[in-house]
């Protein structure tokens, strides 16, 4: 049979609809299984602590587990990777942080470009590093802590928590601020980087307030500063790196991701559940605790704010690469 050519146009057209409109119901329902948010570090550590924080208020606003997946290496980039080559289809997220972003350029032969091959989804927070010390440190002071490491040189060692991980790159930037000669000793994560200062089998750590404020507030450890331009409301009475170091800034941000063209209404329906968990009075409690902000925005701001931090975390790499 024939078919008149505007009745074959109009079959053409609604042949060629009929796969977008499962796809549009099948994330209307999302999620109808188990979501993975993978985390590129190791248990304990700053990442894993916000992971979990996330993981558990999404369980209970959208009726399915969040579950939380350390899959630590490479400065998280072992992680990144895993959840890039997954299927886009929002059950296997990325826990991104500050690192993905100074990872960008430190890394040169990365199997992946992470703007480019990632969705952002919503930003988490900010966080505040602290530049803590083991007690048997003799320093009480940051001009105290040049001097004693000017007199100890490559007697100092200085944990963090892998190669390319925000604690090593706040480390270095510190290192050739002050010039003092501190030994890195890299670890899978700042949990275990932290578990050996706590030890004292390490004297130095810049680390998340997220995972340090209970030990800095029970003595466990020793906060030299932060390395905020400002002060910490948490932490009032700890100056700022740049009361002694004028021009040093870092701070850290976590938000989860996607693999790139996971539907975009997927992404709508996640950030309208994490801003909503970051306009709550108790989540906000829970992470004013850990010493954080909330960092609430669209997935276009945080889009803007991944880029504009690995411009800033790329210049000071390179200026680190000339100086050695």
């Amino acid at each position: 049979m024939k078919l008149p050519r505007r009745n074959f146009l109009h079959l053409a057209a609604g042949a060629t609809a009929l796969p977008a409109v499962p796809r549009f119901a099948w994330a209307q329902s999302y999620p109808a299984r188990p979501v993975r948010i993978v985390v590129g570090f190791a248990p304990s550590g700053p990442a894993d602590i916000i992971a979990r924080l996330i993981s558990q208020w999404l369980s209970e606003r959208l009726g399915q587990q969040f579950i939380v997946e350390n899959r630590p290496g490479a400065g998280s980039n072992i992680g990144t990777e895993a959840v890039i080559r997954a299927p886009a289809d929002g059950y296997t997220l990325p826990l991104i942080t500050s690192t993905n972003a100074i990872n960008t350029t430190l890394y040169a032969k990365l199997n992946f470009n992470f703007i480019r091959d990632i969705e952002p989804v919503a930003s988490l927070l900010r966080t505040i590093y602290v530049m803590a010390v083991h007690p048997s440190v003799p320093a009480k002071t940051v001009p105290e802590f040049i001097d004693y490491a000017k007199a100890n040189p490559g007697k100092i060692n200085m944990a963090s928590g892998g190669i390319g991980s925000a604690p090593h790159i706040y480390g270095e930037l510190f290192k050739t601020m002050t010039g003092v000669d501190l030994v890195q000793v890299h670890y899978r994560g700042a949990g275990p980087a932290l578990v050996d200062l706590l030890a004292g089998q390490v004297q130095v750590l810049f680390v998340p307030t997220v995972a340090s404020i209970e030990y800095i507030k029970t003595g466990r450890l020793r906060a030299l500063a932060v390395t905020t331009t400002t002060r910490s409301p948490v932490l009032p009475d700890i100056p700022a790196l740049s009361e002694t170091l004028p021009g040093y800034e870092a701070s850290g941000w976590y938000g989860i991701a996607a693999p790139k063209t996971t539907p975009a209404e997927i992404i709508k329906r996640l950030n309208t559940q994490v801003n909503a968990s970051l306009a709550d009075a108790n989540f906000q409690a829970q992470l004013a605790d850990l010493g954080s902000s909330a960092l609430a925005g669209s997935p276009a701001d945080f889009s803007k704010l991944i880029a504009d931090e690995t411009e800033k975390w790329g210049k000071v790499i390179w200026a680190l690469n000339r100086r050695h």
